[in-house]
Parts: structure tokens; C-alpha cells; sequence
């Protein structure tokens, strides 16, 4: 695949282009599956799915003027017959991974089988925030993600690790003021301790990866540790 992972989403012109760069086409040509399955563990989650489709948070991937957008609940597919999902997947030019809890997103991609197939496609992936770490070796959300898990429930074992598809690391939404875990001193405090290049990157920023070449696109901030 084709990855375009980012802190908030399509936020500006630079990673807007990364994109069409990416599918080679128009946005209006390319058609894109929704996942919004990361978010439903947070209180009012069904809600802020909802306003990630059609809201105000719409532009940040959904209202972008796609040929045609669909709906991908990971939660659903494994009681789904796989020839009924699968050509769907195969045939989208990008999948649209909205954020939320790392943890439970990165089980419901392996409990759905999709995270299988994702290094066979030839879509764009686009991540956003969780949807973007979850493709990462390391999660950094997991003490976060930790109190959303039920009692008992064996998705939290090996809470700090996500899937593990690319070799470096991610922390996005740097110095957000809604959010104190975000800034370069704790950034780089975790980063320390994970045996992988981390980036950490604004709400501006996406890291655009290619047949393994990494490159970031930003009109904001960003810093590589242990690179």
C-alpha cells in the first residue's frame, strides 16, 4: 500500500497534493471506504462517527468530493462473508482510517482480517491520528487506551504494541492545547524508550510512505528522535 498518515487529516494544501500524488488521480476520479470504527469506545463515540462523516470534522477526509464513499465497519466483517467485503476493499482507490483509540482499533483490523490484507492493496491509506499509529509499531496512547478496555477483556495484553506495518513510530497532534501529553518534552521522554525512529507531528504534517520510502509532507511542525 500507500500510506498518507496524519495527525488530523487532509488539514492543508501540502498533504491535500500528497494525496492526489498518491492515487494518481483526482480526488472527484477516486473512489474511498470510511472506517470509523476507532472511535466508538470514547463516550459520545457514535456521535463523533457521525460528525466524522457528515459534520464539521467532514473535510478532513469524507467531504473532500470523492467519486463515491463508503462505509467499512470493522466490527461487522467477520460476520460477514469475506466475498461478500473483500472486492469492495481491493477495488477502493483509498481507505479512510479516522483515529480514536489506538487499541481498540488496532484489534478490530486484526480480528476483521483486514490488517492482512493491507500490504496487498493497491489503495492509498489514509490514516488520521489513531487510524495513523495503529499502523506503527508502537502505540503511544496505550496507558490512555488502557481504561476504555472492558474488565477482563484480552485486548488489553500487549496494549503498547499496534500492528507493526511500518518501521518507525508515530505521535501526533505536537504541542495541540487541548491535549498536555502532546508537547516535545513528553514526546521525547516517550520516544526514549522505544527502540524505533518516532515522529512526532502537528496537526499540519502527514508522513507519506512509499515502496518503504518515507518522506513528510507539512506546512507545520514536526521532529524526528532516534532517526
Amino acid at each position: 500500500m500507500k500510506l498518507l498518515l496524519t495527525s488530523s487529516g487532509i488539514a492543508n494544501q501540502t498533504i491535500s497534493d500528497a494525496l492526489v500524488e498518491l492515487l494518481g488521480k483526482p480526488i472527484a476520479e477516486s473512489t474511498a471506504l470510511f472506517v470509523p470504527t476507532g472511535v466508538y469506545p470514547f463516550a459520545g463515540g457514535a456521535a463523533s462517527a457521525w460528525d466524522a462523516m457528515t459534520g464539521s470534522r467532514a473535510n478532513r477526509v469524507c467531504d473532500l468530493g470523492w467519486k463515491s464513499l463508503g462505509v467499512l465497519e470493522l466490527t461487522a466483517l467477520p460476520t460477514i462473508r469475506e466475498e461478500n467485503w473483500r472486492p469492495a476493499v481491493k477495488e477502493a482507490d483509498a481507505l479512510l482510517v479516522w483515529g480514536g483509540d489506538v487499541l481498540y482499533l488496532t484489534y478490530w483490523l486484526r480480528q476483521s482480517g483486514l490488517a492482512d490484507l493491507l500490504p496487498s492493496l493497491d489503495s492509498v491509506y489514509v490514516g488520521v491520528s489513531a487510524g495513523s499509529i495503529a499502523l506503527t509499531p508502537y502505540n503511544c496512547d496505550a496507558e490512555f487506551d488502557l481504561q476504555f478496555v472492558p474488565d477482563g477483556h484480552e485486548m488489553a495484553l500487549a496494549a503498547e504494541r499496534s500492528l507493526g506495518l511500518v518501521d518507525f513510530t508515530l505521535y501526533p497532534h505536537l504541542n495541540h492545547p487541548d491535549m498536555e501529553d502532546t508537547s516535545l518534552a513528553n514526546i521525547e521522554k516517550w520516544a526514549s524508550g522505544i527502540p524505533a525512529p518516532t515522529y512526532a507531528i502537528d496537526d499540519n504534517t502527514a508522513i507519506k510512505v512509499v515502496d518503504g520510502t518515507v518522506e513528510v509532507v507539512s506546512e507545520g511542525d514536526w521532529k524526528l528522535f532516534n532517526g
